[in-house]
């Protein structure tokens, strides 16, 4: 028998099975909206994060000024505080062209120094130096490469700055924003044999009209490149670079502290009563050094016999080198030698002695083998070697000598 409802009830399973088609677009329509709406806050957090961010960070901040590191160009920016204005703006070369990622520092133990380091490339060593004098601070800049092959350069911007200093050119120019120079050693030159290079005097040290000095290190060999109206290069020869990067509170500043850095030790005039002076000329026994000496006590006795005593006694070049080389013998050597052969200047006297020099060596002298001995031989140059020349390879793999050639100290 049938059971019997009532009229106009609808069945509990049909609606429920009705409640749930209607409910289930609905909760489609939401999960959907809610993944919109994540997604789009994701994008716009971090379109947030990449406008807000700047270029700029600070790698080193010191009390007057502070080193940043610019990710856009690869570039060191040297701003002077509080005003936060750019005094120097750094390219850096010699590490991968690609825009590094942000630095992470190796040194954060040390708040006064930063370091990063390019993978098989270079390494980079930030550090706030003690003040040289009042209103003036300086960092040290130190790039080391990691391989051989790897050739470092800081280029120094010439935009809203102007340069001074530097080494001095055939048309010279002040400031040498407008002079070009292609990358050659920072060494002295003729211009009458080299008109594209660098005259006789060359000081270690560039003057910004910021405020801003660039004084690179005396032990450090360099080479320097000049691009008219854009930038001026320090590059490596070779080997590390470092300079010493100071901002003054103004030019005039930076200028007086150039000056108590270089003048060095106070300086008097030379005897200019030796310019009326005779010359009397050694030409004695030059075999060794206690030859020489002996040879000068008895060349100064033999003036004094005929009242010549007043004057110079003038040693040529090979006497010169065999009594410098005769400085360098071991303690031990020397103290074998009795003091009775020891030298004394007052021995000569009232006579001068007069030294001759020349920036020019034998590669089999021993003043060369040292600087070979002791890594200094990036400090000579030499001529590359024609035909039926030589290579010192065993010595220094990246020196070139001709044996036929002399070579010239930096």
């Amino acid at each position: 028998m049938p059971i019997a409802r009532p009229a106009g009830r609808i069945p509990d399973a049909a609606w429920t099975s009705g409640l749930r088609e209607m409910t289930e677009p609905w909760k489609g329509a939401l999960g959907c909206l809610g993944v919109a709406v994540f997604f789009t806050m994701t994008i716009g957090i971090i379109s947030w994060q990449a406008l807000e961010q700047s270029p700029e960070e600070w790698v080193l901040r010191g009390r007057a000024g502070g080193v940043l590191w610019e990710r856009r160009r690869g570039a060191l920016l040297l701003r002077a505080l509080p005003e936060g204005q750019p005094v120097a703006v750094i390219a850096v070369g010699g590490v991968p062209a690609a825009e590094p990622p942000p630095p992470r520092d190796r040194c954060w133990q040390d708040r006064g120094q930063f370091c990063y380091a390019w993978e098989e490339a270079a390494e980079l060593r930030l550090s706030l130096e003690p003040p040289p004098a009042p209103g003036t601070e300086c960092y040290g800049v130190r790039w080391t490469p990691l391989r051989p092959d790897v050739m470092l350069k800081d280029c120094f911007s010439m935009a809203n700055i102007s340069w001074y200093g530097g080494a001095s050119i055939r048309a010279q120019r002040w400031p040498f924003n407008s002079a070009d120079s292609p990358a050659q050693p920072f060494v002295s030159g003729d211009f009458g044999k080299n008109p594209t290079g660098y005259g006789p005097v060359l000081e270690r040290y560039f003057l910004g009209s910021t405020g801003v000095t660039v004084m690179v290190a005396p032990d450090v060999p360099f080479v320097l490149s000049l691009e008219s109206n854009r930038h001026f290069c320090l590059g490596g020869a070779g080997g590390p670079l470092h300079y010493l990067l100071c901002i003054s509170s103004d030019v005039a500043t930076a200028h007086r502290h150039v000056g108590t850095q270089l003048v060095g030790p106070a300086r008097v005039l030379p005897d200019t009563a030796l310019l009326g002076s005779p010359i009397w000329q050694y030409y004695g026994p030059v075999g060794s050094a206690a030859k020489i000496k002996r040879g000068l006590r008895s060349f100064a006795r033999r003036l004094k016999r005929h009242r010549l005593q007043e004057g110079v006694l003038a040693l040529g070049e090979r006497s010169t080198a065999i009594l410098a080389a005769a400085e360098y013998m071991s303690m031990e050597q020397r103290r074998r030698r009795s003091s009775a052969r020891a030298w004394d200047p007052a021995l000569i006297d009232p006579l001068r002695l007069s030294i001759t020099l020349s920036p020019y060596t034998s590669i089999a002298s021993p003043l060369f083998l040292r600087s070979l001995r002791d890594n200094e031989a990036g400090y000579w140059l030499s001529l590359q070697p024609r035909f039926g020349g030589c290579l010192v390879r065993d010595m220094a793999p990246h020196l070139h000598v001709n044996p036929v050639c002399e070579i010239k100290a930096e």
